[in-house]
């Protein structure tokens, strides 16, 4: 059985703008990835009923991410 273990973001009283710029969902269709304004690339987690929830937020870009690509297997 495949355990589930929630994202856990830690940041101050607001968590981080997010306004997205990019999407790509994945060929599994199992998880979407955008890219925001802000320079994050966020994955989230898409259920068989549709449900969206976070999975990871990651940091390092110093520029808007206006484009995703996914890279050959």
């Amino acid at each position: 059985m495949k355990t589930s273990v929630p994202a856990v973001a830690v940041w101050g009283r607001r968590a981080p703008s997010h306004s997205i710029t990019a999407m790509l969902i994945t060929d599994d269709q199992h998880t979407i990835v955008t890219g925001s304004q802000e320079g994050q690339i966020c994955l989230w987690d898409l259920s068989s009923d549709l449900e969206v929830s976070s999975k990871e937020i990651l940091f390092g870009h110093t520029a808007s991410v206006t484009c995703l690509a996914k890279a050959r297997e």
